[in-house]
């Protein structure tokens, strides 16, 4: 995910979502071969499998700290601990101190695992990771509502979620990334939730974070993209309940939404194809 506003003055100088440090310089987007698209196939199904797992574990009473716990230990199980001495998931990255994101309820994005978050029946949680295997990544995000959720939480998720596959459904070589926005822009709309603007998807390969960033909303702001077979993406929108507004919290990483009201994201890591997509972090299998 990258932050929106530090994509403006100057793309190739961009800076994550985390605002901890810039993303490696990269040669602008890369098109993966076979080989490599192999290779992300490999680290985005330890990510699908670790989060199919985590949707079948949580349940009211449990911190998020078990289920960072558990992320860790299943993501080393399957092999994906980079050789660069960080640890599995996404502990290390830009300074992250989990492997998991888990964010509850009106928390956007960058959710701090911890023993003193105790998951309650009703919650919305956000949880993100990613895998690092044979140097190259996967990453994606589910909406889980915990337990007996509120139909607006429910309605929040599900339109979240039809966002992202309205979005998928459009991508194929030569779209522009402008209607791949639009997709996703037009269903939240519609059922009168706010598409967060400050956050976006990316590419996605050997560094976790690639060009080009993937917007959720019609925007002249950014170069508008025409997608090449062999392009990875992470395209992930996050949808609100109220306003779009968001505000970082004193921790530095958790972003809350403004107005105190509910969030949810759903995210895949993908492949350009001639004709379609292929959905290296799909989680039915």
């Amino acid at each position: 995910m990258m932050k929106f506003a530090d994509l403006l003055p100057k793309i190739n100088n961009s800076k994550s979502n985390d605002q901890k440090a810039s993303i490696p310089r990269t040669r602008g987007i890369e098109f993966k071969s076979a080989r490599e698209i192999k290779l992300m196939k490999n680290s985005s199904r330890i990510v699908a499998t670790v989060l199919r797992e985590i949707e079948d574990l949580i349940k009211p009473g449990m911190t998020t700290q078990d289920l960072d716990d558990f992320a860790a230990k299943r993501i080393m199980e399957m092999g994906a601990v980079p050789s660069n001495g960080l640890g599995p998931g996404f502990k290390g990255i830009y300074g992250f101190p989990a492997s998991i994101c888990s964010s509850i309820n009106n928390e956007v994005v960058h959710g701090i695992p911890s023993k003193k978050k105790i998951i309650q029946n009703g919650d919305v949680v956000k949880i993100d990771t990613g895998a690092y295997l044979e140097n190259y990544w996967g990453d994606s995000c589910i909406t889980i509502c915990v337990g007996e959720a509120s139909n607006k939480a429910l309605k929040l998720s599900k339109v979240a979620k039809d966002a992202l596959y309205a979005g998928l459904s459009k991508i194929k070589e030569g779209i522009t990334l402008y209607e791949l926005a639009g997709a996703i822009e037009d269903v939240v709309k519609k059922n009168g939730f706010s598409v967060v603007e400050d956050y976006t998807g990316h590419g996605v390969g050997r560094n976790l974070h690639e060009q080009p960033s993937v917007f959720n909303f019609r925007t002249n702001e950014l170069p508008n993209v025409v997608l090449r077979k062999g392009m990875t993406l992470a395209v992930e929108p996050i949808v609100n309940e109220g306003t779009k507004f968001c505000k970082t919290l004193n921790d530095d990483w958790t972003v809350v939404t403004k107005d105190g009201k509910l969030s949810a994201q759903w995210e895949h890591t993908i492949v350009v194809l001639t004709d379609g997509i292929e959905i290296l972090t799909d989680r039915d299998f």
